[in-house]
């Protein structure tokens, strides 16, 4: 990667104009492609090459906001265009930072620096009516800010501590940042989950030294970063992760390791669409560097999986220049929020159970969310024992971030998301939350010492705002000062699979929390579910019972008569019976595989999720039993 300041790395909106374009690509001949960036409603961004001489051709309907391309609707994932009706538009996005991806393997031969792709974040149209992730975050985005200025100027005096009377609001600014955690291992190796389990148990690996590949990856990824425009603030070792193996050349011939890297955040659009560039520069930088980057929820069971945190802050920028943070309260000494930052988490802790299918749509997903992992469990907030002192409660779903010498730092930190949550989405459906929230708060003329009462409540008492079962804040260990049934009825049952998650967005209730303003489509909403439970059912059908199988059809007898005694024969007669209940047809018997695919056939998703809970309990059952027959082996 040498010769990096001889590479264009972004253009900010601001610099776009047909002219400079073109001068930008004189200047930049390595620059041979471009691509339109759509995110379709499961969070896949579109890709294709179009060559540089094709775009400038072009330049006249790109920077008139015109479609510039058409793609086939039905073979990405959107749940609305059909085969019979699939035409879908994509159309540029003049007001966003465009980004360059390189491919570091592909050498221009005239200039000797990588050949690049201008990735042009866009929209992606049906019938003329924008459909994808991205188009619905700026609808969102557009409609809260509106909203926000239009409560706040006919509440002047909730505000008062923060904008004067003469003071007028130029824009309301939703920041949003990021911080991605991933597992890098040598290609086609596989640790002994034994082994990881008590490496983290140990703590063996958090915030230790980098080494080796793993080490000049992580320096060049956030060189690269850095020079996106991402602002990186941090590279670390996570807690999971083994001690690299040395080879004979000196080098390390096996990794597995977790780390994480941070960066600032920015506005709403502009930081989900670096949170990809991000995603794509990493993965390569760690592959030319001979590791795998695996950016799964819970790339392995058993073991801490990775988040991808997201922090929300809302700010006001007035016509004075000065910024405020909205969420700052008016007595600092008694307070931890304004009466508008109360609102806007009691929102999102209301309505999680329909946000919550946005951040968590996939198994790898909710595998991520045991406890244990310092995983989010409950739908439950930390504020900090003290205003004065901030929260650092890693168990809970929400925790209050802030900061005595930066008044803009105060800000949720939401743990639930991974890095394969499709954030255009999420995002926007705390959104909601939070803007219904803000409006109770704000309309009735809720105090910060009520807002804060009701939030900090017990379970059974009646609130006018949140249910009366319900517990919304604790500053205790969830994982260990609570039981599994008092988690459960203080702040409600985790979802154990897809359809317990999702089938919440078919509910009356739902669809009119999301529509109520206007923003989300009903058919957003149905067409997501659809779209997830399609996946789920398939995935669960064509790959998961696949992957059982194979793992115990590997679970063969070990021992025979000379080798054996008779606790290994009865050990061994058990797991084969539980193989056979999970795997085998007989004669008047219908195995698990066999009932779960019979269930999808019937689109009943209800059986097919009890019988997936029940297929995961008998498979971890018999793959321990499996693991203590195998010790007794001589």
């Amino acid at each position: 990667m040498n010769r990096l300041d001889d590479l264009l790395f972004f253009v900010n909106a601001a610099d776009l104009s047909k002219d400079s374009l073109k001068k930008l690509m004189e200047e930049n001949e390595n620059i041979k492609y471009a691509s339109l960036v759509g995110i379709d409603l499961q969070g896949h961004d579109t890709d294709e090459k179009i060559p540089m001489r094709k775009l400038l051709d072009q330049s006249d309907e790109l920077f008139n906001g015109r479609p510039l391309l058409q793609t086939d609707g039905s073979s990405i994932s959107l749940g609305i265009a059909k085969l019979n009706d699939a035409k879908i538009d994509m159309v540029p996005d003049l007001s966003s930072k465009w980004f360059v991806d390189y491919n570091w393997e592909n050498i221009d031969e005239k200039t000797e620096l990588p050949v690049g792709t201008l990735r042009i974040p866009s929209f992606l149209m049906h019938n003329n009516e924008y459909i994808c992730s991205r188009s619905i975050a700026r609808i969102i985005k557009e409609g809260y800010e509106e909203k926000i200025i239009e409560l706040i100027d006919k509440n002047r005096s909730v505000f008062s501590h923060l904008i004067a009377a003469d003071e007028k609001i130029e824009k309301i600014e939703l920041t949003i940042g990021t911080e991605i955690e991933f597992w890098v291992k040598t290609p086609a190796k596989e640790s002994e989950i034994e082994e990881l389990q008590v490496a983290q148990m140990m703590q063996e690996n958090y915030w230790q030294r980098t080494k080796g590949s793993v080490r000049t990856a992580l320096e060049n990824s956030l060189e690269i970063l850095d020079r996106y425009g991402l602002h990186p603030e941090m590279g670390h070792k996570e807690v999971g992760g083994v001690k690299a193996s040395i080879g004979s050349d000196g080098s390390l011939s096996y990794v597995m390791e977790q780390v994480e890297i941070d960066w600032k955040f920015d506005s709403l659009l502009n930081a989900l669409d670096n949170e990809i560039i991000a995603r794509i520069a990493i993965k390569e930088i760690f592959r030319i560097n001979g590791l795998e980057a695996s950016f799964k929820a819970k790339p392995i069971k058993g073991v801490a999986g990775n988040g991808e945190h997201v922090h929300v802050g809302v700010q006001a920028i007035l016509n004075s220049g000065k910024r405020v943070n909205l969420f700052s309260p008016s007595d600092k000494k008694n307070e931890y929020l304004s009466s508008f930052g109360y609102g806007s988490l009691m929102g999102i802790l209301k309505n999680y159970e329909f946000i919550n299918p946005f951040v968590s749509s996939t198994n790898d997903s909710l595998n991520r969310l045991k406890p244990g992992f310092e995983a989010p469990v409950c739908i439950v907030c930390s504020l900090g024992n003290t205003p004065e002192i901030p929260s650092r409660n890693r168990t809970v779903l929400i925790g209050l971030i802030s900061d005595e010498e930066n008044e803009l730092a105060r800000r949720f930190e939401i743990r639930s998301p991974n890095p394969h949550t499709n954030l255009y989405l999420a995002v926007s459906a705390v959104i909601i939350g939070m803007l219904e929230g803000v409006e109770y708060a704000i309309v009735n003329k809720k105090t910060e010492e009520q807002l804060r009462n009701s939030l900090s409540k017990t379970c059974g008492v009646k609130d006018e705002y949140l249910l009366e079962g319900r517990m919304y804040r604790s500053e205790e260990n969830i994982f260990e000062d609570y039981s599994q049934e008092e988690r459960d009825r203080f702040f409600g049952k985790a979802p154990a699979t897809v359809w317990e998650n999702v089938k919440n967005l078919y509910v009356e209730e739902a669809i009119k929390f999301f529509t109520g303003n206007s923003f989300f489509k009903a058919k957003n909403i149905t067409g997501f579910a659809d779209l997830t439970i399609n996946k789920w059912v398939i995935e669960l059908s064509q790959r998961r019972l696949a992957e059982k199988a194979a793992v115990m059809r590997k679970m063969l007898k070990l021992h025979d008569e000379h080798t054996g005694n008779s606790l290994d024969d009865n050990r061994w007669k058990e797991i084969e019976n539980m193989k056979r209940n999970i795997m085998k047809d007989d004669d008047g018997f219908i195995s698990t595989f066999s009932k779960i695919n019979e269930a999808i056939d019937k689109n009943d998703y209800e059986v097919v999720s009890n019988l997936e809970k029940e297929l995961v309990e008998n498979y971890e059952e018999v793959k321990s039993k499996y693991q203590v027959y195998k010790r007794n082996i001589i």
